[in-house]
């Protein structure tokens, strides 16, 4: 298989973080690496459980990010080194056990089909969402009612963010220039990546208490209004 980096940003996940490691540790790759991505707001043993797998496997590197400036900002940290690692796909998940390792597999067979973007989607044929309360799942739908109409997208789910890329579309977007900090980052990146050969793949959810406040909605609708705009900055 090609160089395959699992890139997932987690924090205070002391809880799943090993469970999460071995699963994915046993799914049937030779060329598959987990980058966790930690910084400061960890506060509990996530860290440490992350180091002891990296000195048991070549296939786990804890990357602690210091300049942090939250969830978004390691997930960029994150494919920056999984470019300069040379990996050739790169997939981002959740690392607090919200997206299931035994779905990794279908975002590889694609990839390996020659799509450019995978997209992880709860609301296609064969997705679900659990455990999330009732106004997530209208924010989640709803945001992806808007996205589709503002911005001439056609995706049954614009907000996932479990999702995989071919290595070229990582290396032609400018990570610096992206606009989102938080929950628009998703939508943010379908957009952009919207020309390119991508398809939908169901997902299982698992979601859990949510701290999502009215700023953050209101701050995802400015960018929302932006994204057309900084297009041009982002392709290089």
């Amino acid at each position: 298989m090609k160089k395959t980096i699992i890139v997932m940003p987690v924090a205070n996940e002391e809880e799943h973080m090993a469970e999460v490691l071995e699963e994915i540790l046993a799914l049937p790759y030779d060329d598959l690496s987990i980058y966790p991505v930690v910084d400061n707001f960890s506060k509990d043993r996530t860290e440490e459980i992350i180091r002891e797998y990296e000195k048991r496997t070549r296939h786990v590197k804890c990357i602690f990010y210091k300049e942090s400036r939250g969830v978004i900002s390691c997930y960029l940290e994150g494919f920056r080194h999984a470019l300069r690692d040379g990996a050739e796909y790169i997939i981002e998940m959740d690392g607090g056990g919200s997206h299931l390792p035994k779905e990794v597999p279908q975002f590889i067979e694609n990839l390996d089909k020659g799509y450019d973007c995978v997209w992880g989607s709860r609301f296609i044929s064969g997705g679900d969402v659990s455990h999330h309360p009732l106004y997530r799942r209208i924010l989640s739908s709803g945001g992806t009612v808007l996205s589709n109409l503002v911005l001439g997208t056609k995706l049954k789910d614009m907000t996932s963010g479990f999702e995989g890329f071919q290595r070229a579309v990582l290396e032609h977007l400018d990570l610096d220039a992206f606009l989102s900090t938080g929950h628009m980052y998703q939508t943010e990146m379908r957009f952009y990546c919207r020309n390119l050969r991508t398809v939908e793949v169901p997902i299982h959810y698992v979601g859990g208490s949510s701290s999502l406040k009215v700023q953050s909605v209101r701050e995802a609708l400015k960018i929302l209004f932006m994204l057309k705009e900084n297009e041009k900055k982002v392709w290089i």
